[in-house]
């Protein structure tokens, strides 16, 4: 897996926090920065997601397609799956995630609540690479709402 992310300050500028990333599926990514009162020259403008809201949205894609996928493959009929994550950060650098929790919402026909306790289970001790990392530096907690459909 491969990624190249690019500064995106306009040229002589050498302005703003944006970045560009191009991931090796051929695919982008924009970040940026919150913008700086103080020095505006060292702030982002607000225009994309920052970094770390990235690290925390894939952290729940990769747990979201686990459960989709586990409960598919047990042959559930699953309709709808979203994740909701709030999280905590560390007060002093390195600001790393310290707690994390993941509000589940699945949506189907008939699923037994243990087939999506497991699942979820499934995915955050063995499957998904993102919160099993997240969890060497963050308590990471989940729950979940069951709504037949």
């Amino acid at each position: 897996m491969e990624c190249t992310v690019s500064w995106t300050a306009a040229a002589g500028t050498r302005s703003g926090m944006g970045f560009v990333a191009e991931t090796g599926s051929g695919h982008v990514l924009v970040m940026d920065g919150a913008p700086d009162a103080a020095n505006p020259a060292n702030g982002g403008q607000n225009l994309a997601p920052r970094p770390m809201e990235t690290v925390l949205a894939g952290t729940g894609g990769c747990t979201a397609y686990d459960v989709v996928l586990i409960l598919k493959r047990g042959r559930h009929d699953v309709r709808g799956c979203s994740v909701k994550l709030t999280s905590e950060r560390a007060d002093a650098d390195p600001k790393v995630f310290t707690k994390i929790h993941m509000q589940f919402t699945v949506t189907g026909r008939g699923i037994p609540a243990a087939a999506v306790e497991r699942a979820i289970a499934m995915s955050h001790e063995k499957y998904c690479s993102a919160s099993i990392m997240l969890g060497k530096t963050a308590e990471i907690t989940t729950g979940f709402d069951l709504v037949e459909a």
